[in-house]
């Protein structure tokens, strides 16, 4: 019958419109869902290379400050060295210098110390068998302009070499190392401006 078969051709076609439309709407939105998902990707990856650039830029800094640091510290430390093999070269010296010129730098050193009271300055060993008399006549004219007086004692001082100034029960151990010691900050600083130009 004509009717029916036009009917189904209708039908036939109304179908396949409908097929088209959902296949269109569907790739349409497929081809959204991959033009989002492209954009987003492109998006996560840009901030990714930006904050792992970001990173990179940051570990680098941190890893140039380490070494730079690192690099200091060791160049400190072997001035510190160098400054403390100077200070023992100096004392070596100080010790070997001539008797003369030694108990010289031993009288400038009691001088300064000297004070009202009775003293008594205790020599090495080493010491006691070389003073020169000239150098307790000078420190007893000094102790007397300082109010006191000054004798050598007649029992070796357990020092390498300087002397124990004693008044009383203070005594002050005027060795040069003891000395250094005592003025270390002082002596490193003026080794670091000698060696150096500057103050480690």
């Amino acid at each position: 019958m004509p009717g029916i078969d036009e009917i189904l051709n209708i039908i036939d076609s109304q179908q396949k419109q409908t097929e088209e439309n959902l296949v269109s709407a569907a790739e349409h939105k497929a081809s959204a869902i991959i033009y989002d998902g492209n954009e987003k990707a492109e998006k996560a990856f840009e901030e990714h290379i930006k904050k792992m650039s970001e990173q990179l830029a940051h570990d680098f800094d941190n890893a140039c400050s380490s070494a730079d640091a690192a690099m200091k510290r060791r160049i400190l430390s072997r001035k510190t060295e160098l400054i403390d093999e100077t200070v023992e070269a100096a004392i070596e010296k100080l010790d070997k210098l001539p008797t003369d010129e030694y108990f010289a730098v031993l009288g400038r050193l009691a001088v300064k110390r000297l004070r009202a009271g009775e003293g008594v300055l205790s020599l090495s060993m080493r010491d006691l068998g070389r003073v020169p008399d000239s150098f307790i006549k000078e420190l007893s004219a000094a102790a007397e302009k300082a109010g006191g007086s000054v004798k050598l004692g007649s029992a070796p001082a357990d020092i390498e070499n300087g002397f124990i100034l004693t008044y009383g029960l203070i005594s002050e151990n005027c060795s040069f190392r003891a000395v250094v010691e005592a003025e270390r900050e002082g002596v490193r600083d003026t080794a670091a401006r000698v060696l150096f130009g500057q103050v480690v």
